[in-house]
């Protein structure tokens, strides 16, 4: 059994299993946080965090559940943000759309549509200027890519060949208005293919097939220190934000094949073909649910923050 397809599948199930705990207890109404829920693209997250390892400098939107946990396997300070508690890297200020772990390689995750890709151009620049091996990389919507922001982004990095992995997730949706609505243009990475930049698309859901892509952009960061720009294509399973499906609201229809080859029963399936017994995927799952169930419980019962921990962290001239 080959180990990446094992440490991919538990990357996705981590995700998974800390979203639908969120679906569980969301309505107690404790989680004073918005979510907006990578339930159906978290095999990129996956993939990518799993290809850059501890290279990475993850940099992510709002969407931020399945980026966070996939690069830092730390489910009981995620939790401790969710619930507002102490025990949150942030010490509970950040919530779901701010997570921020820089000791575990998050960066930071902004509400703020496309506000981090400036930022990331800046980091793979810092990082080109000291010789790191670091690879800044941020993730984005394709509604991202309708501000004024990333298109500059693109071509500062492309003017100055800043080591920037730009990791498109593109759903069809910015928040509830489709491409064809809001875009005067056919395909993307054709119009980015214009800039001194490497392109890599995928439609495929294989998160193996999206971490060969990723050690590809890899590749062409080392060698040639040259900007990477990932299309790849997904399905938003949820909601905008919340915790419930959508479909009903009119705007969007529900596609079956999204289900139908979805990463999580792909890489499961997978474990079986290459020999893994059924129990013992049982087992896995059942363990990575009892840590994501006493993660929540513990963040549940912790403290909140003394009054005095707003002026933490606040920096002022």
């Amino acid at each position: 059994m080959s180990s990446l397809s094992l440490d991919l599948y538990k990357k996705l199930f981590l995700s998974r299993a800390a979203e639908e705990c969120i679906m569980k207890y969301y309505h107690e109404d404790d989680m004073k946080t918005p979510m907006h829920m990578s339930m159906g693209q978290e095999f990129i997250p996956a993939a990518v965090c799993q290809a850059l390892g501890e290279r990475g400098q993850i940099f992510t939107s709002y969407r931020s559940h399945a980026p966070y946990l996939c690069r830092t396997d730390d489910v009981e300070g995620f939790f401790g943000e969710m619930y507002g508690k102490i025990s949150g890297p942030m010490r509970g200020k950040g919530g779901s759309m701010h997570l921020s772990n820089p000791d575990l390689g998050h960066m930071c995750a902004s509400a703020i549509v496309s506000s981090l890709i400036p930022v990331v151009v800046g980091a793979a620049w810092a990082n080109k200027m000291k010789n790191t091996d670091k690879i800044a990389a941020v993730f984005f919507g394709d509604g991202a890519v309708d501000e004024g922001c990333f298109w500059e982004s693109m071509n500062i990095s492309a003017l100055m060949q800043t080591p920037a992995l730009f990791i498109c997730e593109d759903n069809g949706l910015a928040v509830h208005t489709s491409k064809r609505q809001r875009q005067g243009y056919k395909n993307l990475p054709d119009i980015i293919r214009h800039f001194d930049v490497h392109v890599i698309t995928s439609k495929s859901t294989d998160a193996e097939e999206i971490h060969g892509l990723v050690k590809e952009a890899m590749d062409v960061i080392d060698k040639t220190q040259k900007p990477v720009f990932m299309h790849l294509e997904c399905y938003r399973y949820l909601e905008h934000v919340g915790v419930y499906e959508d479909f009903d609201a009119g705007y969007r229809e529900k596609e079956e094949s999204w289900y139908d080859s979805g990463a999580l029963r792909v890489q499961r399936q997978r474990l079986l073909d290459q020999g893994m017994d059924e129990k013992d995927i049982v087992q896995l799952e059942q363990e990575i649910e009892t840590r994501v169930e006493n993660a929540l419980m513990a963040a549940k019962a912790e403290k909140f923050p003394e009054d005095d921990e707003l002026y933490e962290g606040v920096f002022y001239g």
